[in-house]
């Protein structure tokens, strides 16, 4: 089978949507895939009190995943630029399984390193002023583009969250 074949046969098993996220202590940035799971656009901004504070956010989040149809869910992923894992990381992670419990969809952890960093550079060059405003919105798209870019490549893209090794 030829590569392009092999493309060809991934895109017609694709059904549903992908939903990214870039979760932070106070914001969760989510964009969405278009249904063939070309590109990411932003959907929104969950912005919550307190950190500890999941309930509602877990909610909106599976709100959003059944209107859009998604099944999977792409959150993003922040290892040290060293590739440990550390407090931030580990917040994530306990997060995700919350989501993946909630929400009975795969929890794909994805690298997210420099991707805000990369989020300013965009609002920089586009003239965007509120940095603050669209900052993780932005972020949660350019996680999910990378998956998906991955994924049409044909490349392998990680497990489920449950298939994660977190040891340094």
């Amino acid at each position: 089978m030829t590569p392009e074949t092999q493309k060809q046969e991934h895109r017609q098993t694709i059904h549903g949507r992908v939903l990214g996220l870039d979760y932070g202590s106070k914001t969760v940035g989510v964009a969405v895939s278009d249904p063939l799971r070309l590109t990411a656009q932003g959907v929104e901004i969950i912005r919550r009190k307190s950190e500890n504070k999941l309930r509602q956010t877990l909610a909106r989040i599976c709100e959003l995943a059944s209107r859009y149809q998604a099944e999977t869910i792409v959150l993003g992923f922040p290892r040290n630029m060293n590739a440990t894992i550390g407090e931030r990381a580990e917040a994530v992670l306990a997060f995700g399984r919350m989501l993946k419990k909630r929400s009975l969809l795969p929890v794909v952890l994805w690298d997210e390193r420099l991707t805000t960093v990369a989020a300013d550079r965009i609002m920089d060059e586009t003239g965007v002023r509120d940095h603050k405003a669209y900052v993780d919105e932005i972020a949660a798209m350019l996680i999910l583009q990378g998956y998906l870019d991955r994924l049409n490549a044909g490349l392998p893209v990680p497990g489920g969250i449950e298939d994660e090794d977190t040891a340094d």
